[in-house]
């Protein structure tokens, strides 16, 4: 197995991304039918994200395991990591790269019950902003900030 390496996202890259979603979230909530999200999910990836985001994959061995989507205002609004390679490098490559990308900040709002996403935050240097609701969901979420020392 080589190591991950980080590249621009490409068009080619859409069905493995949508893909890599789908079983990122149904891992982390399974009591959620993401498959019935799907056609919502590829609508927001195409309108909302790619044209609005820089999107970053990790790839290993040529195949794509991961990515971060970070926009202007350094809004990380996925970070997703095939759960293969959870506890692997490539999610802290991928918040460092969004980190290099906005460099004077990145904001991120996480499910204040995915306690493994928000250790995983703390982890890597992002404090506790205050509380929120996410628009789509209604789930509660945590804001959190990262910025340079």
């Amino acid at each position: 197995m080589s190591a991950f390496h980080l590249r621009p996202y490409r068009t080619e890259d859409e069905a493995a991304a949508i893909d890599l979603w789908h079983r990122t979230w149904q891992q982390a909530y399974p009591q959620i039918d993401f498959a019935a999200r799907l056609d919502w999910w590829r609508e927001r990836w195409r309108k909302d994200l790619v044209p609005k985001a820089q999107v970053v994959v990790a790839e290993q061995d040529g195949a794509p395991i991961g990515f971060v989507t970070i926009d202007g205002e350094g809004y990380l609004d996925q970070l997703v990591v095939d759960p293969v390679h959870w506890g692997s490098d490539a999610a802290r490559l991928l918040v460092d790269e969004a980190k290099r990308l906005s460099p004077s900040a990145v904001t991120l709002l996480v499910n204040k019950d995915n306690a493994r996403a928000i250790r995983f935050y703390e982890r890597n240097g992002f404090a506790h902003a205050g509380d929120d609701v996410n628009p789509t969901s209604g789930r509660p979420v945590l804001k959190m900030v990262w910025k340079p020392c």
